[in-house]
């Protein structure tokens, strides 16, 4: 009996929304099998390294919090540690805590709106949050008074909730009195109960099966769980309790970056391997260092307890979350920690003297990295004697993650096949929750994706 001929369509979703940014999906199919998959990011380059070259070293901070607007605190955080380092200088004491502080308030407002709008209706069966405030009214609302208390953290400390303009190299242009944090505590005190309640609530989600292969990538802090500030380390898979690390003057020497042709955004390799950063990697690499109510939120929530270090009290012990699906669990428990943080650093406040350290132009190279709530983010800026950048490099944590996503969406579709799941409504839902699961900062502007399935007779000598 002659076999029937092996299918050949393509598939174009032509918007994929509760995404930040533009990208396309190609999936490439023989008999059954997903051979390939490429996120082929197809906005223009946005140039900035090329144009904060001739700059000043003061001009890093403001001009590079404009490449995201739900993230820039991270950005003018990596870039103010950056040219810091480049010119010798340490920010401590209050200064630091207010930094930390206004970091929280991002990773509230940003992981907020991930959990609430655009994560949490796929596992409620809604094709948005529209439809999600239909029958979770109480649960969206919820969702939304968080991001405003996150919000408010960043007017605060930042002058203005989206791309702040209070924050300068050393510090702030201004900082606040006890008494203007105070109503802010107060918030935060509701807020903390918010954040219980959103973690119970995606504790009781239905996860699929599924595990990302790819080595964990996170800064490490010693005695804290790291946000602002830490060093580069690597949890490989294939030794889940074996983390190194590596000075972050080093990061370009471990990672790598290429162009790839079917993307405007270059992929990463971590010593020539896949890796991932967020929130998975922090957890392994620094959830034994959360607060106890935290812990003990995650272990509510069903999370196991996070490796720890060999040396360290249970050193060895406990377990690597690599399923992408629970992602949205450990972002709650992170919420939860940003808000119990801010009210620790807001408790212990003192106005420092002075809102910023000086910071004297010289010559050198200067390197930061900080954790946007989607990864590690890191900055490089070199200056010659007068201040001017005469090189600046950028990695952002989406771009480190697209080869992750690329092999995660490889491996869910095909399960998804080799279940029977293979009609365009079936394989577009995958890749849709594939991809979200990660919570891609591809830009802030537009939210698209088509999705172009080819199937082909014969394999063209690929492997996956």
């Amino acid at each position: 009996m002659k076999e029937p001929a092996p299918r050949s369509r393509v598939l174009r979703i032509p918007a994929l929304t509760r995404v930040e940014g533009e990208t396309a999906l190609h999936l490439r199919i023989h008999d059954g099998t997903v051979l390939e998959s490429r996120l082929a990011i197809y906005e223009p380059p946005r140039f900035f390294e090329a144009f904060l070259r001739g700059r000043g070293h003061t001009e890093p901070p403001d001009l590079t919090s404009r490449i995201c607007g739900i993230c820039p605190v991270a950005y003018q955080m990596s870039a103010c540690r950056a040219i810091e380092d480049a010119c010798g200088v340490t920010v401590g004491g209050q200064l630091a805590a207010l930094r930390r502080l206004l970091y929280c308030g991002e990773w509230i407002e940003s992981q907020t709106l991930h959990i609430h709008l655009l994560h949490a209706p796929d596992f409620l069966g809604h094709e948005d949050v529209i439809g999600l405030s239909r029958t979770h009214r109480e649960h969206v609302a919820r969702g939304l008074r968080l991001k405003q208390t996150g919000n408010a953290v960043v007017e605060l400390l930042g002058g203005r909730s989206i791309h702040p303009v209070n924050v300068r190299l050393g510090g702030f242009h201004r900082t606040p009195t006890r008494g203007e944090l105070r109503p802010l505590a107060e918030r935060l005190r509701t807020a903390l109960d918010d954040a219980w309640d959103t973690v119970r609530w995606v504790a009781g989600f239905d996860f699929p099966d599924a595990e990302c292969d790819a080595d964990f990538f996170a800064l490490a802090e010693t005695g804290t769980y790291a946000i602002e500030s830490g060093v580069p380390t690597v949890l490989p898979y294939d030794e889940p309790h074996a983390p190194r690390t590596f000075p972050l003057r080093d990061f370009c020497d471990h990672v790598t970056e290429t162009q790839v042709p079917h993307s405007t955004a270059l992929h990463s390799r971590l010593d020539g391997r896949r890796h991932l950063t967020g929130a998975l990697a922090r957890w392994a690499i620094s959830g034994h260092l959360l607060s106890p109510t935290a812990l003990g939120a995650a272990r509510e929530a069903g999370l196991d307890d996070p490796p720890t270090p060999p040396g360290a009290a249970g050193g060895g012990r406990g377990a690597v979350c690599r399923n992408p699906y629970r992602s949205i669990v450990v972002r709650a428990v992170e919420v939860l920690y940003a808000v119990e943080e801010a009210l620790r650093v807001i408790d212990a406040y003192e106005p420092p003297p002075h809102p910023y350290a000086e910071v004297p132009a010289r010559a050198g190279t200067g390197h930061g990295a900080t954790e946007a709530p989607r990864g590690l983010l890191y900055h490089r800026y070199a200056l010659d004697d007068s201040g001017r950048i005469t090189d600046a490099r950028l990695v952002p944590p989406t771009a480190q993650n697209q080869g992750a996503i690329e092999e995660d969406l490889r491996r869910i579709v095909q399960a998804g096949i080799d279940r029977g799941e293979d009609s365009e409504t079936e394989l577009t839902r995958l890749c849709e929750r594939a991809v979200r699961n990660h919570d891609p900062c591809i830009s802030c502007s537009a939210h698209f994706l088509d999705l172009d399935i080819e199937r082909t007779p014969e394999r063209r000598g690929h492997t996956p």
